[in-house]
């Protein structure tokens, strides 16, 4: 806290700096000036907390000195320190925020207590500011979230419409009369695994960036927001001419791409009544953008030309059931590799290939994998984990640079999978061998960094759901509390440093967030960092 003495006499100065207590009011920084004019100087240089003030001056007395502080610093706590027993001044005093009015000779007594008063009075002040810019800024976030539910609850035709159309138009612009829109919908799942790797558990921040190029480029002609119920979904609403609407999505994609260095896929609608067919041609947006032609790159507009393959909607992983088993079972690599080069021959026969056949061929190989390797396994599959190792992304589809299919991607990937069956599935691996103890050592050198189950997924191809099973049969514990655990052993032993503080521990052991490196040091130590450090320096 800083205070400024303001006095044309330097030994009435020097009188105030010897009678007050300023280490017990936490004062720790004393500013002097001679008169008004210096101190407002003074004063919007150094902002103090507190002004002591003398009523007459040389060129600003101190009337003119309170004037001001109560127009431009009124948070400033002011007392007078004056030799004139005046009813004026103590009234220009009161009238401008003045606390106190002292005469001088100045009484340490009463100067204590004044200074105790102010000093009280700013603090409690202060929180209430405090807590105000919190309030603020809470409603400043929670403000959007609030938008993107109401359009949400629109595009799916929740609640009533008229309803949230007038919540809509007195929050934001909208304009007086929306007859029709088009709807466009654009997923982060439709992006290559490189540029979602780079955004591992912070998929928020993407789609944060995906709505605020959208919304740039549309201005009044539409709005952008977040799928509140379906994370990685963007959807755009065009109420403006649809002669142009072409023109504004290469806009944005242009956009994206200066950003991203990526471009996206947009599934479309035909134009709608709104907002009464929104949820049909929302729908119809979705269906374009997953059921577009992977292998056909001459468009990233996709407007519900669905793949029209019967072979390729016909065909099922399950077929080649029996030669991905047994190349399993070989345990060759050349086996594997053979056995998944027919399957890639057998798809790009069909000439035709969409993320949703994609999805439906990676839920298939889940389910035999599965059945490989726990044939007698049933119940619930859901990962059983918390924040300590994140489940934010889903699994990763296998496209390029430009969001379609990369047939060398997907080859790993397949062939991955097959490999990890094949070293649960083959007994010539010991327990130490099995792939689970590859995991608990790939944490183990891996813990200062982000990690999420769909990264350890992606490494080992397994599904999350047999990682976080397998990973409680064998140890015994969730892999969040086996990571939790690696991180806080290794956070004690640098916390034996006193030079580290405790963010720098923090982050060097994978944590970004100080507050949860406490909290969860706490919940396994039973204390916090700060008391273990204390602990070890006696």
């Amino acid at each position: 806290m800083k205070t400024l003495l303001v006095d044309d006499e330097k030994h009435v100065r020097d009188a105030i700096r010897l009678l007050a207590r300023w280490e017990e009011l936490g004062i720790t920084e004393i500013l002097e000036a001679a008169d008004g004019e210096e101190a407002i100087g003074l004063i919007q240089e150094h902002t103090p907390q507190i002004v002591l003030t003398d009523m007459r001056m040389p060129r600003k007395d101190g009337t003119e000195l309170l004037t001001w502080i109560h127009a431009y610093m009124p948070e400033i706590k002011v007392i007078v320190v004056s030799g004139y027993d005046d009813f004026e001044y103590v009234r220009h005093t009161i009238l401008h925020g003045g606390m106190d009015y002292i005469l001088k000779p100045v009484n340490p007594v009463a100067l204590n207590e004044a200074l105790t008063k102010a000093a009280t009075s700013w603090y409690r002040d202060e929180e209430k500011r405090h807590l105000h810019t919190i309030q603020k800024i809470e409603m400043n976030q929670m403000k959007p979230l609030y938008i993107e539910r109401l359009w949400t609850d629109l595009i799916q035709g929740q609640g009533n419409k008229d309803s949230r159309i007038e919540q809509l138009k007195d929050r934001i612009p909208l304009p007086a009369h929306i007859n029709t829109c088009s709807v466009a919908v654009i997923s982060d799942i439709h992006f290559d695994i490189d540029l979602l790797s780079k955004f591992r558990n912070r998929r928020d921040l993407l789609a944060f960036t995906l709505v605020n190029i959208c919304n740039e480029m549309l201005k009044d002609t539409g709005t952008a927001f977040r799928h509140m119920d379906k994370p990685g979904i963007i959807i755009i609403l065009y109420w403006g001419d649809t002669n142009f609407l072409s023109t504004i999505l290469n806009e944005i994609n242009n956009g994206i791409y200066s950003t991203l260095r990526r471009y996206v896929h947009f599934g479309i609608a035909s134009i709608t009544d709104f907002p009464e067919h929104l949820p049909k041609a929302y729908q119809e947006a979705e269906q374009s953008l997953w059921c577009r032609n992977l292998l056909i790159n001459d468009s990233r507009i996709h407007n519900g030309r669905c793949v029209e393959s019967s072979g390729a909607r016909n065909l099922r992983m399950g077929s080649f059931e029996e030669k991905f088993r047994l190349a399993a079972l070989s345990g060759h690599k050349e086996q594997i590799e053979s056995a998944v080069n027919q399957w890639i021959v057998e798809v790009q026969k069909q000439g035709a290939v969409s993320p949703e056949h994609l999805n439906r061929w990676n839920a298939e190989l889940d389910w035999l994998q599965h059945a490989w390797t726990e044939p007698e396994e049933t119940g619930d599959q859901t990962p059983v984990e918390d924040d300590e190792i994140s489940q934010d992304l889903p699994s990763p589809l296998p496209f390029n640079e430009q969001g379609m299919l990369s047939w060398d991607r997907w080859k790993t990937q397949i062939t991955g999978r097959i490999h990890a069956a094949s070293r649960m599935m083959t007994p010539m691996h010991s327990k130490e061998n099995h792939i689970i103890h590859d995991i608990a050592r790939y944490l183990e050198n891996s813990y200062h960094e982000e990690i999420s189950l769909q990264d350890i997924a992606s490494r080992f191809f397994l599904s999350r759901e047999y990682i976080s099973r397998k990973f409680r049969q064998e140890f015994g514990v969730t892999l969040s509390d086996f990571l939790g655990k690696i991180r806080i052993d290794k956070a004690k032993l640098l916390l034996l440093n006193p030079h580290l503080r405790m963010v720098q521990i923090a982050e060097m052991v994978g944590y970004q967030d100080e507050k949860y490196f406490s909290k969860v040091f706490k919940k396994l130590e039973g204390q916090t960092p700060n008391d273990y450090r204390k602990e070890q320096s006696v």
